[in-house]
């Protein structure tokens, strides 16, 4: 199933809901319209300190689970206990329906594996990783020896165990025989190269020179990456297409900015795709190699990167025109009759276009709520609805900075009790600590600004579901004066005859926002929006 170009369609719906499960993935990024750019109201402007570059030295890190899911968060039963204490369809906006039968339940995302995305790109094309290799051009000039000649079979084992975090004594050491600076310079290079993530320096011992390679995270003394040149033929942007398996894109961005010593924000992406789920998206990050990505593959659990290619241009969000998606549902509870009714109601009626739950977040505290409390100014809420303690699962380490939070408003209290600073709760208790409590603006700008817009966006959603829902309430599942369309990616607003020729799946409703067109109809009053598909046949 694949999203629709921003318009107002109808959904499956009615009093009670047929399969929830089907409406359950829509990405913000497909709903948003062309009539505008909702950066304009993304959050604070403030400049991130350092916004640009590599990342600063000393950064801690926790190294990944093998199991991908994390402390508190390892199994099925955790993330249906955490849903528990989650959102309901009426807490986020989802009020009408489009249809009045039973319907059936069933568990949506029993495994992550039961939730596949693959995005569509601008182009229309759906994204998939079919390609590992490192095109010709991508690659760096050839080091003056062949890698076989720079480290022994043991050394490299040695590297690929340290890098790894399997290597006890927590470095390596390689003799350097040949003590010129060309040859130090090339075991240097070859590191770096050859074992992201690690880092080297050079050490003297009773006359003899040694490289040690030691692992970037955690690390308080490192010096940044030396900078390569860049051909100038060679767009500055590497493309690739990432899959991933039981992580969000954001903690994506954070593990690969990570092991390639870069900022996140040098990466850029179309839409923001769930955690629970497999997912297959682009990524651009600027700057950096193809060959040097695909050094990635060999570290990194439940991540793949490929289809390499350059370009002169980032990637940005709402680019794509939507996800296709293939869903399992299991324990199915309803009778045959009830299953065939809800189905043929979504395959010839369709569904509202509602923004899914994900969009909100996944505990008790919705991310709308941290979106609305921006928009109003009230940085005390934005920062007690960030950090405060909630109910359900969630990982160990969180559960224990928020309670340290809740008792001392410390921020560098409550950030030691994070193994893992990249968080966003990482993140803004770093900047309190560093700029002070009265300063929350600069300490919020610490949090990567597409995070930042997260929120704003999830405000945005919210509204457009309410809106939705109260039109359908008011004019049912066809088009009315009033109403929205499309024509050359411009909203027009029906006439009385006009709307005679429209069906409800042409019509549009805007998102909240700066500068945008309105439907005429009486709904406009609780309307600030660009335009979104309503309804998806």
């Amino acid at each position: 199933m694949a999203d629709a170009e921003p318009m107002l369609v109808p959904a499956p719906g009615g009093e009670k809901r047929a399969c929830p499960a089907l409406e359950e993935e829509v990405d913000h990024s497909t709903k948003r319209p062309r009539v505008q750019k909702e950066e304009k109201n993304g959050g604070p402007s403030h400049k991130l300190p350092q916004d640009e570059g590599e990342e600063p030295e000393g950064e801690e890190t926790e190294p990944l689970d093998e199991d991908g899911e994390g402390e508190g968060l390892g199994s099925g039963e955790a993330f249906a206990e955490m849903m528990k204490h989650g959102l309901t369809e009426l807490d986020v906006g989802i009020l009408k329906f489009v249809s009045e039968h039973q319907g059936f339940s069933g568990i949506l995302k029993e495994r992550y594996s039961d939730f596949v995305v693959h995005e569509i790109n601008k182009e229309g094309k759906t994204v998939r990783l079919d390609d590992l290799s490192v095109p010709e051009e991508a690659e760096e000039a050839p080091v003056e020896q062949p890698e076989s000649q720079v480290f022994t079979e043991e050394q490299k084992q040695q590297l690929e165990q340290l890098q790894l975090f399997k290597n006890k004594e927590g470095n390596v050491s390689i003799e350097v025989a040949d003590d010129t600076k060309e040859k130090r310079t090339l075991v240097h290079k070859a590191v770096k190269t050859l074992y992201p993530g690690l880092e080297t320096k050079t050490e003297e011992r009773e006359g003899k020179k040694f490289i040690v390679a030691y692992h970037a995270a955690g690390q308080k003394a490192l010096a940044a990456p030396r900078k390569h040149s860049w051909p100038k033929s060679r767009g500055a942007f590497c493309h690739f297409v990432l899959y991933k398996e039981n992580r969000d894109t954001m903690e994506a961005i954070n593990v690969l900015s990570k092991f390639l010593r870069m900022r996140p924000n040098v990466f850029s992406y179309m839409g923001t795709k769930d955690k629970r789920a497999i997912t297959v998206q682009e990524i651009a990050v600027l700057k950096i190699t193809a060959e040097r990505l695909s050094h990635l593959n060999k570290c990194l659990n439940n991540f793949k990167l490929g289809n390499f290619c350059y370009k002169k241009h980032p990637l940005k969000l709402g680019e794509l025109q939507g996800n296709h998606f293939t869903v399992v549902i299991r324990n199915i509870t309803g009778t045959e009759e009830q299953v065939q009714q809800a189905m043929s109601s979504l395959r010839e009626t369709g569904f509202i276009n509602y923004y899914g739950m994900q969009r909100f977040g996944t505990t008790a505290v919705p991310t709308h709520q941290v979106g609305k409390a921006i928009l109003q100014d009230n940085w005390k809420e934005v920062i007690d609805l960030i950090l405060k303690p909630r109910p359900g699962a969630e990982k160990g380490y969180l559960v224990k900075c928020r309670e340290e939070w809740a008792q001392s408003q410390d921020p560098e209290a409550a950030l030691k009790k994070l193994p893992v600073k990249r968080c966003v709760e990482g993140q803004l208790l770093r900047g309190l600590s560093m700029y002070g409590k009265k300063n929350i603006i600069t300490a919020f700008a610490m949090i990567p600004r597409n995070n930042r817009l997260m929120y704003i966006h999830s405000y945005q959603s919210f509204m457009w579901n309410t809106m939705v829902s109260r039109r359908i309430e008011a004019f049912g599942l066809k088009a009315v004066e009033g109403d929205l369309v499309l024509r050359g990616g411009t909203a027009f607003v029906l006439s009385a005859a006009e709307a005679e020729t429209h069906s409800i799946q042409d019509v549009v409703m805007p998102l909240p926002g700066f500068d945008v067109i309105y439907p005429t109809h009486h709904g406009k009053r609780a309307l600030h929006p660009p335009t979104m598909s309503l309804f998806l046949p």
